[in-house]
């Protein structure tokens, strides 16, 4: 059997694709059942995120492995086979756990280093534990997985390549600002009671938010985490660095209402549809500005959240301004313009013009009248410039008709109202709400963009070169492991010869007292162990280096094992992983016994 695993993530497919194949938690158990049912799948494991789907299998056969989980993912996930493909990686054996221990490390994730990935990992393997689809190969791969995470995060500095994804996505709505000062003294609500939202809600408290407030459709489970959250960082004697939280729970029918009091959402639940609608964040906006929220214009600035618009700009006045040479009725329509009005100061005022008008404007500029539009302050005169148009018009008779288009009147843009972070896959927050003014969102396909351009920390390659050691090492056991359940059967059938010999002594020599048969006894089994305990240490010690797989069938060959026997060892170890021997024979024979670590002499058992 080979480890194979086959999935998609925001490296090979776009949010879209993600966001209509994710996996709800009964279509993961499903998909679980169904994968050890298949005919090349004897265990399975799915790691479901927001931003991956993988489904690790131990299979007997590689391009039938591959067909058939494929096969099962689409189904699942209800994308169609042949659009789904083009999306999916594939790895196998030893590349799949280089992968799996990447993933543990946060090197394949979204935000790098982050460390939210290892209790979703930790997740997985419980239901797949549960649900009994993990055996002694993905119990061994996903404990390990866990171990080398672990370490990743406490030898390197990988913390500082990157951060959860929600701290990631408050950053993001924040415009690069520090999220802690970003967030102080905000109302937050949390929307979902899940371990994404959970870890929402925390980073929310532990940044001193003002209240938070967490909806989810399961009143008990908000209840519970409202709870903890006001426990750990609620009302207490106060200290320089304390925050103070008020932190309470409502129901999902409640959210309409939360929305008109929240500065920052956070979004995360496992809701096949919507769970914000553009109208009902519209709403919101509106009964926090009393203003009903309108959408931002098609040339606006899409991330400024403020929704600046051209035609909200006061508009361009010719004023009357006496003794100006201009004829300024004719100028009104004047297509040369291009507008209803310009500045007489400008360029495009006098254009056209021959050079006696010219430089009567041009002395007329020069006795200091001003712009007497509202608020507009009359520009510096560019003396060189008014000199050259005047040249020009002396050669050609008129000034050249180039224009040049004036400074644009600034708007005060509208600082963001409402805040959202959508982090569930498929999305909760609509999309469309990108366009009403007064609001921020972002989501996953936003972050995946923001992320591309993260820099990445030089202790990334550190954490490579321990997975690379860690992948060996697996290995390894993996194959010491792979003729333990030869070595076992081995010394079970040596414990039966045992067993049989003493049995043909007792009838030989029915005069034996216990003391007397007692001595005998252990006189032969220590005769066995001696014999045995040599090769199956050595036998293991081969068959953890590469190229060892072998051995066992060596082993097998030179006592002539039956090959049942040890497929009924190696069900019974899988049976009982939770034990750490199993007695053979009437011996005990467990794994422990050859583990090359944990063998005792012959010599000292003979002592015991």
């Amino acid at each position: 059997m080979s480890l194979l695993v086959v999935g998609l993530s925001h490296r090979s497919a776009p949010v879209s694709v993600l966001e209509r194949a994710a996996l709800s938690a009964d279509a993961q158990i499903k998909l679980l059942q169904d994968t050890v049912a298949a005919e090349p799948a004897a265990e399975a494991a799915v790691l479901a995120t927001c931003n991956r789907i993988e489904l690790y299998a131990d299979v007997d056969k590689f391009h039938a492995g591959v067909a058939e989980l494929s096969t099962l993912l689409a189904q699942h996930s209800g994308v169609g086979l042949e659009e789904l493909t083009p999306y999916l990686y594939v790895h196998y054996e030893d590349r799949a756990v280089h992968h799996f221990f990447s993933v543990a490390c946060g090197l394949d994730s979204m935000v790098v280093g982050e460390g939210q990935i290892l209790g979703q990992i930790k997740d997985a393997l419980a239901t797949a534990q549960e649900l009994h689809t993990a055996g002694r190969l993905l119990n061994d791969l996903f404990q390990q997985a866990l171990r080398v995470g672990k370490r990743a995060h406490s030898e390197t500095g990988i913390d500082r390549a990157g951060q959860s994804l929600v701290t990631f996505g408050l950053e993001q709505l924040s415009s690069g600002a520090p999220a802690d000062a970003w967030l102080k003294g905000k109302r937050a609500l949390v929307i979902g009671a899940g371990s994404m939202s959970s870890l929402a809600a925390a980073t929310l408290a532990r940044a001193g938010v003002a209240e938070l407030v967490v909806a989810n459709r399961t009143f008990d489970r908000a209840e519970r985490l409202a709870t903890l959250l006001a426990e750990q960082y609620g009302q207490r004697p106060a200290e320089p660095d304390d925050v103070d939280v008020l932190a309470r729970a409502v129901p999902m029918e409640s959210v309409p209402d939360e929305l008109t009091r929240a500065d920052v959402v956070v979004s995360c639940t496992g809701a096949t549809g919507l769970v914000l609608t553009a109208d009902l964040v519209a709403e919101a906006v509106e009964g926090r500005t009393g203003a009903p929220a309108v959408e931002r214009a098609a040339d606006s600035d899409s991330d400024s959240g403020s929704g600046s618009v051209r035609s909200g700009l006061p508009p361009t006045s010719v004023g009357s301004e006496d003794g100006c040479p201009l004829d300024l009725s004719a100028a009104q329509g004047s297509a040369v313009q291009g507008s209803s009005g310009f500045s007489v100061m400008g360029e495009a005022a006098v254009a056209g013009m021959d050079a006696a008008t010219l430089e009567q404007h041009a002395a007329w500029v020069d006795n200091g009248t001003v712009d007497r539009r509202e608020g507009r302050r009359t520009p510096e005169i560019d003396t060189e410039a008014v000199a050259a148009l005047a040249a020009a018009a002396a050669t050609l008779g008129r000034v050249p008709e180039r224009r040049r288009p004036e400074p644009v009147a600034e708007v005060p843009r509208l600082l963001p109202v409402l805040s959202l972070l959508d982090l569930a896959m498929p999305r909760d927050i609509d999309a469309a709400v990108h366009r009403l003014l007064g609001v921020r969102l972002v989501d996953i396909e936003s972050l995946a963009e923001a992320s591309a351009d993260a820099p990445m920390a030089a202790d990334v390659d550190q954490v490579r070169r321990i997975v690379s050691d860690e992948v060996a090492a697996f290995d390894a056991a993996q194959r010491a492991a792979h003729i333990t359940p030869t070595v076992v059967a081995l010394r079970a059938m040596a414990a039966d010869v045992v067993a049989s010999e003493i049995a043909r002594l007792d009838g030989r020599l029915p005069g034996l007292d216990d003391k007397q048969r007692g001595e005998i006894t252990q006189t032969v089994r220590r005769v066995v162990d001696k014999l045995l305990h040599a090769p199956t240490v050595r036998v293991k010690q081969l068959a953890a280096e590469p190229g060892g797989a072998g051995y066992a069938d060596a082993l097998r060959t030179l006592f002539d094992l039956d090959a049942e026997t040890v497929a009924a060892v190696s069900r019974a170890d899988d049976d009982s992983r939770d034990h750490n021997s199993a007695a053979l024979g009437g011996l005990d024979f467990g794994r422990e016994n050859f583990d090359s670590n944990n063998f005792e002499s012959a010599e000292n058992r003979g002592r015991a």
